[in-house]
């Protein structure tokens, strides 16, 4: 029963325990929904025939959806109530996770995962926001942010294990079917568990969301086209030029729209536009690390898919370490150390793995520069986060933070393309070298897999995969550099801003 309540009061009674559950499952879901089909890629490689660089679109047909649409997923669910928008992106979670694991040719696979972008945009908006209408101000409701993030940073790490048992044990198709158990689980308790928020009058800015998604789809299709067919294929050309046009129409809306869906005056301040040019070059630089690493360890190092899910556990704990120093120290030193001091680390853990070769081992040649990399992500997680907010009026510190996420998400699906692209370029030129001592050495049977393939196989094909991943870790860098120049240039947080950070800093990263 629903009673007339003040502000910050819950609006349900009993079992908080339930609803909590039901939330944190959502986020659990929706989190590690990445790292847990990342572990798998090489298995859906050879099952539906992807080539390595067709292959990024399993992870870039779920980002560019998640991250394109996940302003508009909140905004549903202030206009619409939240546990009703939450169901809705579950369920639609749930059905592409089923949709997926049933594919058959690749096309079906990138279409479900396009799907699955889109629930999770809508249902995991408001279930951080669902907390709020659950759980009464103070304590109980401080605490509840304490399991949602510990849910959210342990996600890839419990994501990274799962699929590799779910792969070696069962096959890859269960990374995807384990979804639908727990999404139906999910719908079923949340109506019976979760109140419905109340609604708010306001429009949905569709043409927003759509310019801005199609713009970045097509631009990100433009460097995977180019990294298999050239720079003058006729659709990599086209795909830029209609991404430029949408991308001016999404501006143009933005501009004009009585409610964007991206407030273009979030970028006014010189601190919060920094921050997302620091996310969106990081996270370019991220997605592309974690690809071309786990195919690396699998296909080079032989590593089963628990083993690589293993040898990735280290990154999820020298990135959580990273978050707790900032998040304890920021209020006394400010943002500015940890952006640039993390940026640091990771420019030097990605310049370290561009010298990534056959013979690297993985104490030697990914270890390493993986805990480089993570730690410095770590200090950079929190900051990010927290200078997006600072400053900002409470009202629109859901479209601050909502914005940063979705840099994250395209940034990642750009960063991994442009990669790719490098990726490609740098494999044929090797294959190229390759192939006379191949053609010369290799046995009648490697001949025969070749001519079907039109795959080297090792160790001349071991030599073209790290040439073309060691060569993609320059751009990389690259990235990351750029992340770390805005940071010691742009980045200007005002000595009045850092008792509005240390107060925010539970909720803020609890989001």
């Amino acid at each position: 029963m629903i009673r007339d309540q003040k502000p910050g009061a819950a609006r349900r009674e009993g079992h908080p325990g339930i609803a909590l559950t039901v939330i944190a499952a959502c986020q659990l879901m929706v989190v590690l929904d990445a790292t847990i089909v990342n572990i798998a890629l090489p298995h859906i490689q050879d099952a539906l025939k992807f080539s390595t660089t067709d292959l990024t679109w399993v992870v870039s047909a779920y980002t560019l959806t998640f991250g394109g649409l996940l302003l508009l997923g909140g905004r549903a669910g202030d206009i619409l109530g939240r546990r009703r928008v939450f169901m809705t992106g579950i369920l639609l979670f749930t059905l592409a996770s089923l949709l997926g694991g049933l594919a058959q040719e690749p096309w079906q696979l990138l279409a479900a995962r396009a799907l699955q972008g889109m629930g999770g945009a809508i249902a995991s908006p408001t279930s951080l926001a669902l907390i709020t209408t659950t759980f009464a101000e103070g304590p109980e409701r401080n605490r509840a942010f304490g399991v949602f993030a510990a849910v959210s940073a342990g996600g890839g790490a419990i994501g990274l294990l799962a699929g590799g048992m779910l792969t070696e044990w069962l096959d890859w198709r269960w990374v995807l079917f384990v979804n639908v158990p727990i999404g139906v689980l999910i719908a079923v308790l949340a109506p019976m568990y979760i109140s419905e928020s109340e609604r708010h009058p306001g429009r949905f800015d569709i043409a927003g969301a759509l310019t801005s998604t199609l713009g970045m789809a097509s631009l990100v299709y433009g460097f995977i086209r180019a990294a298999e067919e050239g720079w003058r294929d006729s659709l990599a050309i086209g795909s830029f030029a209609a991404a430029v046009v949408l991308l001016l129409a999404f501006a143009f809306v933005e501009s004009r729209a009585k409610e964007p869906i991206t407030p273009l005056k979030m970028f006014a301040d010189r601190n919060r536009s920094g921050t997302y040019v620091i996310m969106l070059s990081l996270a370019a630089a991220m997605f592309g690390m974690f690809f071309f690493i786990v195919i690396f360890v699998q296909n080079v190092l032989r590593y089963t898919p628990i083993e690589a899910g293993l040898a990735f556990l280290p990154v999820t704990a020298a990135i959580i370490t990273g978050a707790g120093l900032s998040q304890r120290f920021l209020p006394v030193l400010g943002p500015k150390p940890f952006m640039v001091t993390g940026s640091t680390l990771v420019v030097l853990g990605l310049s370290w793995q561009t010298l990534i070769n056959p013979d690297s081992s993985y104490a030697g040649g990914v270890l390493g520069p993986m805990l480089l990399f993570a730690f410095g992500m770590g200090l950079n997680f929190v900051t990010l986060t927290l200078t997006a907010v600072s400053g900002v009026a409470p009202h629109e510190a859901g479209a601050a933070s909502g914005l940063l996420n979705a840099t994250q998400q395209v940034g990642g699906s750009l960063g991994l393309s442009i990669l790719t692209t490098v990726f490609g370029t740098a494999s044929r030129d090797e294959a190229e070298k390759q192939l006379p001592n191949f053609m010369a050495n290799g046995t009648a049977e490697q001949k025969a897999e070749f001519a079907k393939t039109g795959q080297l196989p090792a160790p001349w094909g071991h030599e073209v995969l790290a040439q073309g991943i060691s060569t993609a870790f320059v751009p990389a860098a690259s990235m990351a550099l750029l992340a770390l120049v805005t940071a010691a240039l742009v980045i200007r947080v005002r000595k009045s801003d850092l008792d509005a950070l240390a107060g925010t800093a539970g909720p803020a990263a609890g989001g």
